[in-house]
């Protein structure tokens, strides 16, 4: 569900016009809806009422400081998988104690930031890091909570490039070694070696593979026991798909997904742990071009939109398909046409959309594309020495831009001429 509705003919991002916005702060521009983050996250909260648990969002989903703190007030702890994800969750206002710092290349200057905030836990993914991770404790003379992400070779059936629990990903520690490892980490000084993790991908809509990982998870931590290790949390990962798409298969609620959680999780008495980014970001926001021609072509016809995949890359990274609409309700007997929906960018592969059924558009008029408020903005790019677009956020019937427009001086200003060029 999300918060995006026409109203009077016109597309509003709750009580607000997305024309008018466009008006305001020129296109192309990201527009997220609180009130669709706040129940996404709500949502999956209930779903594991009366349970000990602690809710991380994945930052790199989004990352803007507004969307951190509007979760964060609801309670949200944060996964991050870099130094700048950890500034950003602290600078919102997330204690350490609810932050998960994961991904498989920490540097040592990482994990010092991650101690020096007492986080609540490290996701660990290999032996050398569990000794850069004991060394670097040691120095700063704090303890380090760890889990180790344990790599289940299960097959998450999704896309290739956001799979990450199968053998062949850079993810995760054997299933083979996972206990060897727990006790070489539990030998290490500095380390407390307190939880498990499995993540095995994202953009799941099959509940099965989950079963299958987390029936090992609860395996591994009865094993773990068995051997002496005292094992405090579970982390779930995240993983759980958005809709895309309304002419495709409709991803399973968080209360189903839960079922399979708890029984993996009954009578272990452990915390559990999430990182869900996607199935809270991604239904939250658009992303609002305009249209600047309408091409006919020998054998198709181009739609030429503000926006490109240095906004959006999610469709020439994937082939990821991403509901378009006009921001202005088409007819109901509007011309319905195919058009490739393509950006400025000098690249073949820049598109939103190919070959995509849609009332005939002319320049000028306004195009929602859907569910770009996960992966959207934080993989936007200058290239082309485009300006990155801003961000705004819709509250009921207020907004605010949370990220503004750059300048092109800002954007030219951030090279440095050597000395050898400029006579100086």
């Amino acid at each position: 569900m999300h918060h995006f509705a026409y109203k009077t003919g016109v597309l509003h991002a709750e009580g607000v016009s997305l024309a008018a916005i466009a008006d305001e702060v020129g296109t192309p521009f990201y527009c997220y809806s609180s009130a669709t983050l706040e129940r996404h996250y709500q949502v999956f909260q209930a779903a594991f009422a009366g349970s000990q648990t602690l809710i991380c969002y994945s930052v790199k989903a989004n990352s803007n400081q507004a969307v951190l703190m509007t979760l964060g007030q609801l309670g949200a702890g944060m996964d991050v998988v870099s130094e700048g994800e950890l500034r950003r969750a602290i600078a919102a206002g997330i204690p350490g104690e609810r932050i998960v710092f994961s991904g498989v290349g920490k540097t040592a200057d990482e994990m010092a930031a991650g101690l020096a905030h007492d986080i609540y836990a490290f996701n660990a993914e290999s032996r050398g890091e569990l000794e850069q991770l004991s060394a670097v404790a040691q120095q700063s003379g704090k303890t380090a909570r760890v889990a180790l992400r344990v790599n289940p070779d299960v097959d998450p059936k999704t896309h290739h490039k956001i799979a990450t629990g199968r053998a062949e990903d850079k993810f995760g520690i054997p299933w083979s070694e996972s206990l060897e490892l727990y006790d070489v980490a539990s030998q290490l000084p500095g380390l407390s070696p307190v939880g498990v993790h499995m993540h095995i991908g994202s953009q799941i809509i099959d509940l099965e593979p989950f079963e299958r990982a987390f029936a090992l998870l609860r395996e591994l931590v009865q094993d773990l026991r068995g051997s002496g290790h005292e094992i405090e949390f579970i982390n779930f990962g995240g993983g759980l798909g958005v809709p895309y798409r309304s002419d495709a298969e409709t991803p399973p609620d968080p209360e189903a997904y839960a079922a399979i959680v708890l029984k993996a999780a009954q009578d272990l008495d452990c915390r559990l742990l999430f990182e869900p980014g996607r199935m809270i970001a991604g239904n939250a926001g658009v992303l609002v071009s305009r249209v600047l021609y309408v091409k006919p072509g020998p054998t198709k016809t181009f739609t030429i939109v503000d926006a490109g995949m240095n906004d959006l890359i999610r469709p020439t990274l994937y082939g990821a398909h991403h509901e378009i609409w006009p921001v202005t309700e088409a007819q109901a007997n509007a011309t319905v046409a195919a058009t490739d929906v393509v950006g400025p960018v000098c690249e073949t592969g820049d598109f939103l959309a190919l070959d995509r059924e849609l009332p005939e558009l002319q320049a000028g008029d306004l195009i929602a594309v859907l569910t770009a408020g996960a992966y959207g903005a934080v993989q936007a790019s200058s290239y082309n020495s485009r300006l990155l677009v801003p961000e705004v956020m819709v509250r009921g019937d207020a907004h605010a831009v949370i990220r503004a427009r750059p300048s092109y001086e800002r954007l030219i200003g951030a090279d440095t001429l050597p000395g050898w060029l400029t006579g100086t």
